[in-house]
């Protein structure tokens, strides 16, 4: 983006900067800080910024912490080499154990809000009804959180986008059509989108209506204090409360604590921190786990990826990242049954795709002198179901930091294998002239019947299939049978009397679908009713006027 362009593109956080919003770097601090508020909430992404609208709207002292920096549009370069270390967790390299998943998750205000592709789906009634039946949430069906969507629906602008997809997803459509696959589009929660392709680097317009830009910009202007650079480190409990929470100062570059300490005193604690985050600040803190349930079933959707060339150009990094969709290998399988994936047409960058993509060499330069004809699919496997699908466990390392052991079953792995032979059969249908499945033992294939025959003599392992993941879920699973979840169906954990968690580690299974609406609508309800909890008055509505800054 052009000096220009930055010049006639309004920066809303620069603006409440300059207005006194009360925000701390934690960077800058060169002594010991205490800070006190009635209700400190640990993440700025979907739970935490849904959350502290809500609250800061009720006329609560709201604290927000945040272990990545404040940035915004005026930041937003639409270069990933500044992109992945400033705004996304481990610089985008967060990994599994045992390096087999690379995990994209967002580090800075805003969560993973501000770097995903705004693709907004409501939580599955298939899903909502599995939790009904295996984890007692009674009060969770479709019905009742229809009104939280729309609400969230409403306060985001999520919505139909009229615009017609690019190249790189309308393959998708094209392709499924002529195999008789229903495709459809994504809802976006975006305003005045300039269709540019980048989300995935900030949003440099402000479209995108991410928490940046709408819940956590007006809790601030309803009274909210942020402090940013901040790592919570844990919890002091006496005898059923949190009395305090201990922050650890991060200096600019978010790599090393600058020995800054941050005392943190609230009537009541929010930990919204993402579903590795969570679980591993409440395990460092010891808080009660008498089931011993505290950073296992955390879900992934599993994700791997098909490449293909065509004659034309795609050029998968212009347009809307990802507006095509296809549920037929979810609808047409059994929730319990073997596991069914989403399909999906990501955008393309040179430095995600390049290291994503197999092989090294001459034969990786080759490939990526096609880059501009380049498309891609994923294939989002629908983990937590089945007994073969119990997903990983969140564990602390010796200095604390958390990491996530996500053992790769032959249950997912058949999953895998039918997924790369539908994406390839699809791409095909589109008219590619060679599909590349994503696995270090595979080659580019000239025709459906060469790719279905290698594809199914693959092995699939750890570390020859790759696998990628932008969604994590659990580990703070959502139960009123204290057996079967750390969290009650209100939010509060069990055992702590002002402990709250709300975000994506309350889902006692992954979403099946992309998780930001289910985050928001989940949370919206759960913030309500703790907003009411504590001032003893009806909650407000995010829907109307009273939520815009």
């Amino acid at each position: 983006m052009d000096k220009q362009t930055q010049r006639i593109v309004p920066d809303p956080i620069k603006a409440g900067l300059a207005s006194g919003w009360r925000v701390t770097d934690a960077s800058t601090l060169t002594d010991k800080l205490a800070l006190d508020a009635d209700v400190a909430i640990i993440g700025t992404g979907a739970g935490g910024g849904v959350t502290a609208e809500i609250l800061a709207l009720a006329g609560l002292r709201v604290l927000l912490i945040e272990e990545g920096p404040l940035k915004s549009s005026s930041d937003f370069k639409m270069r990933e080499a500044q992109a992945y270390p400033a705004l996304y967790q481990e610089s985008a390299a967060r990994k599994t154990r045992d390096k087999a998943i690379n995990i994209l998750q967002g580090r800075s205000v805003g969560g993973s809000t501000t770097v995903n592709w705004t693709s907004s789906f409501r939580t599955p009634r298939t899903t909502l009804a599995y939790w009904q039946q295996h984890y007692g949430l009674k009060e969770l069906d479709a019905d009742a959180m229809a009104p939280w969507f729309t609400m969230m629906e409403q306060r985001l602008n999520i919505g139909v986008w009229l615009t017609p997809p690019n190249e790189n997803n309308d393959l998708l459509r094209r392709g499924a059509a002529k195999l008789g696959i229903p495709a459809a589009a994504i809802l976006r929660n975006v305003k005045g989108c300039w269709n540019l392709g980048y989300c995935g680097m900030g949003c440099p317009t402000n479209a995108k209506q991410s928490m940046l830009v709408t819940t956590i910009p007006s809790a601030l202007s309803h009274g909210a204090q942020l402090l940013t650079r901040a790592r919570a480190d844990r919890f002091t409990f006496k005898g059923d409360q949190a009395e305090s929470l201990q922050c650890l100062a991060m200096d600019a570059s978010g790599l090393a604590t600058t020995g800054q300490t941050i005392t943190v005193r609230a009537k009541h604690f929010v930990v919204a921190g993402g579903a590795i985050n969570s679980p591993a600040l409440l395990m460092r803190s010891k808080a009660p786990d008498p089931h011993n349930l505290l950073g296992k079933r955390t879900f992934l959707h599993p994700t791997v990826v098909s490449s293909g060339v065509f004659d034309q150009k795609v050029e998968g990094y212009a347009g809307a990242p990802q507006t095509i969709y296809s549920d037929h290998f979810l609808e047409t399988q059994a929730i319990d049954g073997p596991i069914g994936y989403k399909l999906e047409a990501p955008p393309l960058h040179p430095l995600l795709f390049s290291s994503t993509m197999n092989g090294f060499g001459a034969q990786h330069a080759a490939m990526m002198r096609e880059f501009p004809h380049a498309h891609a699919l994923l294939a989002l496997l629908r983990d937590g179901f089945h007994d073969q699908s119990q997903g990983g466990t969140v564990q602390l390392r010796d200095d604390g930091y958390p990491v996530l052991d996500y053992p790769l079953t032959d249950f997912i792995w058949d999953g895998a294998r039918r997924a790369l032979l539908s994406m390839a059969e699809i791409q095909f249908a589109a008219g590619a002239k060679r599909v590349y499945p994503v696995h270090e033992m595979a080659e580019g294939y000239g025709s459906w019947p060469a790719a279905r025959a290698a594809i199914e003599a693959l092995p699939y392992k750890p570390l020859l299939t790759r696998v990628v993941s932008a969604h994590v879920m659990g580990g703070c699973a959502m139960s009123d049978d204290e057996k079967l979840g750390v969290v009650s169906s209100t939010g509060r954990y069990h055992g702590l009397r002002n402990v709250s968690v709300h975000d994506g580690s309350l889902f006692p299974t992954s979403i099946g679908a992309n998780p930001q609406l289910s985050i928001y609508g989940l949370t919206a309800r759960l913030a309500s009713g703790l907003s009411t909890s504590l001032t003893g008055k009806p909650a407000p509505s995010l829907s109307g006027s009273a939520a815009t800054a």
